[in-house]
């Protein structure tokens, strides 16, 4: 092991977080070290929502510090994030590496460009998404946008390599100045052995629809919230569950109090083993993307999850996320609206009580299995990372 690589990655989300940055970042970890690396995270302390659980594994430290988090227990937000960086300036001085890896956001990635500049070490930059086009979707300023376009730019033009999710997350890095030759697309994927269709499903009292996850801005879970009236006329006993936390929270919950009773629920944070329980019991795991700010290549991990599980997804939105479902007999893709959301809802409590939902299962649990397992893209990943530094 003397002369194993010493692989450094610095992210803010690090497992036993519950987000598929961390989960995603202990995949490429554990690639790393299945290859006879020597890995040391940089990450923070989770928040106390996280599952209490010991990350640490042969040939993986991680080392956590303290840093601000948001109402939500989030590290998000600028204040947020030089909490993590601003540290992090010194951790890289002192620590000892050959190749780092970062995690977004671009302030991370200039800070591990800069750092590593100085000591001549090469490093790879993670980009599950386009940081530039998130600020602009939330209304930034254009100053904002600007800086962080030129950060963002600067780190992509940097990287030896940078590892992207999908075709369209790697031609919108290539328009921001990354270089395609150095841009491996290795894909998005769930833990499958943790999401699967084997394992106990949660039961209610009626069919239920599940949420699980983020709940940005871009991606407008509250759709189906407003959807809910249309399908109680249908299915009076219906129930739409969110798991989760995020920027929509308070338009749910005033959709909740406007339908009355227990029928939309707001679950918080769960763990991701009782997520996938509620997963398989549900009539439908729902994923949406505001069309048209400019994340329609988005294709959110929690498709891939519900999928994994076996349960058809009503994808509301354009773009690669509902080509995903759509091309691969995955679930429903349906217009932003709510009236297409509801119809769908309807359809897919139809399909649960007449037993059609159970019949697909294995179907949909398969195609993940084979295409989209995190195991595989954690390896493809510190592949393509161990190639380019060399």
């Amino acid at each position: 092991m003397a002369d194993a690589p010493r692989i450094l990655i610095a992210s803010r989300l690090f497992a036993p977080e519950v987000s598929a940055g961390a989960f995603r970042l202990r995949a490429l970890a554990r690639g790393f070290a299945r290859r006879g690396c020597r890995v040391r995270v940089l990450t923070t302390t989770p928040p106390k929502t996280a599952p209490a659980q010991q990350v640490d594994e042969p040939g993986i430290e991680v080392s956590r510090v303290p840093v601000l988090r948001d109402r939500g227990g989030n590290v998000r937000g600028y204040v947020q994030y030089l909490s993590y960086d601003i540290p992090l300036v010194f951790r890289l001085l002192f620590a000892r590496y050959d190749l780092a890896v970062a995690e977004a956001p671009p302030t991370t990635g200039l800070v591990v460009a800069v750092v590593s500049a100085l000591r001549r070490k090469p490093f790879a930059y993670y980009a599950a998404d386009v940081w530039t086009d998130g600020v602009i979707s939330m209304g930034a300023p254009r100053l904002v946008v600007r800086i962080m376009r030129a950060v963002e730019g600067a780190v992509l033009r940097r990287a030896a390599s940078v590892l992207s999710i999908s075709d369209e997350v790697t031609d919108r890095l290539v328009e921001l100045g990354a270089r395609r030759d150095r841009i491996a697309t290795v894909g998005n994927g769930v833990d499958t052995g943790l999401f699967s269709p084997d394992g106990a499903a949660k039961e209610d009292d009626g069919p239920y629809l599940v949420y699980t996850g983020t709940m940005s801005e871009w991606q407008g879970a509250e759709l189906f919230a407003r959807a809910m009236p249309a399908v109680l006329e249908r299915h009076p006993d219906a129930r739409l569950r969110y798991f989760g936390q995020g920027a929509s929270e308070p338009a749910i919950r005033s959709e909740a109090a406007r339908v009355g009773g227990d029928r939309i629920v707001l679950g918080g944070v769960v763990p991701p083993t009782e997520a996938a329980q509620w997963i398989r019991g549900a009539a439908a795991a729902l994923v949406s993307i505001v069309p048209g700010i400019g994340y329609d290549f988005a294709r959110p991990t929690k498709t891939y999850a519900a999928a994994a599980c076996g349960a058809p997804v009503i994808f509301a939105g354009t773009g690669s996320g509902a080509a995903l479902v759509r091309d691969h007999g995955l679930g429903e893709a349906v217009a932003f609206t709510p009236e297409a959301a509801a119809e769908a809802m309807i359809r897919a409590i139809d399909a649960w009580r007449s037993g059609e939902t159970d019949a697909g299962r294995a179907a949909r649990a398969g195609w993940v299995q084979r295409n989209a397992s995190l195991d595989a893209v954690g390896g493809a990943a510190a592949d393509a990372v161990l190639a380019a530094s060399r």
